[in-house]
């Protein structure tokens, strides 16, 4: 039987959640600003022209397809090679199968600026001139990271004794891959690649080091920032990256939620 939460522990939840995202709310408060140059408080006015200006900028646009592109590549790297490891590291045994497992997630646990300087300086040496494709390339790496995790716990709960009963009943492997292991981690794969494709879409640090002079949209707001021209127009920006992240994460949360178990999973 749960006991209610005591009255300090309630206070204390909501004031770590005003913390956390009472200053995403007055992002979203600024974008409707009157106020051109400086952020004031209260905004003297409200406003939906900068809405018209956001979309009126060419700039705007450039970065916003670049970002979904890199976003939609870079999931689809992560869920080839993310599942491929996962399988490899949960449905066999192998020397040095841990070793492998801390490798494929190192590259998300190490600080950004780590992993970018590292992925500079290999295509410095490898001589590999700055463009869409190395981004991808470090996108990547940390997206792959997140699809394993999912797939990885979702292929340790699949009982391996569905998969030897679709071979027994005479399916082929493409047939057990088809009907019986793909529908048992459908959804952890989708989770995963939602979750891929936010942190590719508003990733700065390792863009940075690998985009040479191209412009993803969270690039294109921090300059923006440094040389503020129409703040209002980064606050609608910044809106649009909000929502275009929120959403993935929200879809993976729903379609993770009551997942614990799987088919012939057993307790």
């Amino acid at each position: 039987m749960r006991s209610e939460a005591p009255l300090w522990l309630k206070v204390a939840a909501g004031a770590g959640l005003l913390f956390l995202h009472l200053p995403i709310l007055l992002i979203f408060v600024y974008a409707f600003s009157t106020e051109d140059s400086s952020f004031t408080w209260p905004p003297p006015g409200l406003t939906l022209r900068w809405f018209g200006a956001a979309w009126e900028r060419p700039d705007i646009w450039a970065a916003l397809g670049l970002s979904l592109r890199v976003a939609a590549i870079s999931t689809v790297v992560a869920l080839v090679l993310g599942t491929l490891c996962a399988a490899a590291v949960a449905r066999t045994r192998f020397f040095g199968r841990e070793v492998v497992s801390l490798l494929v997630v190192l590259p998300i646990a190490l600080p950004g600026i780590i992993t970018g300087i590292s992925l500079r300086s290999a295509f410095n040496l490898a001589d590999i001139p700055f463009s869409f494709w190395t981004i991808v390339l470090g996108h990547a790496t940390f997206c792959i990271v997140v699809v394993y995790n999912n797939a990885v716990a979702r292929f340790r709960r699949v009982s391996g004794n569905l998969i030897e009963a679709s071979m027994d009943l005479g399916a082929t492997y493409w047939q057990t891959l088809r009907f019986v292991i793909l529908p048992n981690i459908a959804t952890a794969l989708l989770a995963g690649g939602m979750l891929a494709f936010a942190l590719s879409f508003d990733e700065v640090i390792v863009t940075t080091f690998t985009a040479g002079q191209q412009q993803t949209l969270p690039i294109w707001m921090l300059e923006e920032l440094v040389r503020p021209r129409e703040r209002p127009v980064t606050n609608v920006v910044a809106m649009v990256v909000v929502l275009v992240t929120f959403l993935p994460i929200l879809g993976a949360y729903y379609l993770t939620r009551g997942t614990d178990t799987v088919a012939g999973s057993g307790k």
